[in-house]
């Protein structure tokens, strides 16, 4: 995946936490015992899935600069990579318009 597709899937998952955030605040006011539990329960693991988004982004960020250290310390080798990818995608995609 690549940083930028990493980026771009953090910051929905963040949407998707905010957007839930606020769908708890809006239903704060229901104060049945059913409503709370299931409001308790939503609480919980929203909170979990913030502290999993937060390792996720630590290490992207953590992927991102190690991709980027090993491309300066290995420029050709990093230039030869991508052309072999580029040469094997080419190849894939030309067989499947065939």
């Amino acid at each position: 995946m690549t940083h930028t597709a990493m980026n771009e899937v953090l910051e929905d998952l963040k949407a998707l936490v905010r957007s839930a955030e606020e769908l708890l605040d809006t239903t704060a006011h229901d104060a049945s015992s059913a409503a709370v539990g299931v409001r308790e329960r939503a609480t919980r693991t929203l909170q979990a899935a913030k502290q999993q988004l937060s390792g996720l982004e630590r290490a992207a960020e953590a992927k991102a600069r190690e991709a980027d250290r090993y491309v300066h310390e290995n420029p050709w080798t990093a230039i030869g990579l991508g052309a072999a990818v580029g040469v094997l995608l080419g190849v894939l995609i030309g067989r499947r318009e065939r």
